[in-house]
């Protein structure tokens, strides 16, 4: 039988890790769990990924890509006439007002990131790449403890269940950044 040519195979399989993490947290996600969710032979995956960590650091990839799109799309954080804190808060509200198991997915797979070595490139990229964004505004320091912050911001909300607090971010970032020059 000859090979089928399916140049979207290795993205469906990072989709379907994704969400099988999604559904059953990353002690349900193996290469078997992830082949059946996306209807291909368990070789498929372990051809594209040879290990578990591999299709891990992949979907990590993926999913700190949808935090990055909405910094990207703002807009606002780039122009020093915006208001610094209002915006971070704003874009943190929007966020966590989207795909809930998007933005729990990405987390679990950064918090993964303490046990397995490999994931640990990966989460720090997002953290570097966001605080070197900030860094246009701020300083370097305080770009990473914004980042910092707002990470433990999406923690919070994301662990005690409790609604977003725009206004208490707003004020806190304002605190970090700290008066205008």
């Amino acid at each position: 039988m000859a090979r089928r040519y399916d140049p979207e195979r290795r993205q469906r399989i990072i989709d379907a890790a994704i969400r099988v993490v999604g559904a059953k947290g990353l002690a349900g996600l193996s290469h078997r769990s992830a082949a059946a969710e996306a209807d291909v032979p368990l070789g498929s995956t372990t051809y594209h990924f040879a290990t578990l960590d591999e299709l891990m650091v992949a979907a990590l990839r993926q999913a700190n890509e949808g935090f990055a799109k909405a910094v990207a799309t703002s807009g606002g954080l780039d122009d020093p006439r915006t208001d610094l804190a209002a915006a971070l808060a704003a874009l943190t509200g929007e966020w966590l007002a989207g795909d809930r198991t998007g933005v729990e997915l990405e987390y679990e797979l950064y918090l993964a990131a303490l046990r397995r070595p490999a994931l640990r490139p990966v989460a720090a990229e997002w953290a570097a790449d966001l605080a070197e964004l900030l860094s246009r505004r701020t300083d370097p320091v305080t770009a990473r403890a914004l980042v910092a912050l707002m990470d433990g911001i999406c923690l919070q909300v994301l662990l005690t269940d409790t609604p977003y607090d725009e206004a208490y971010a707003r004020e806190v970032l304002a605190r970090v950044i700290g008066p205008p020059d």
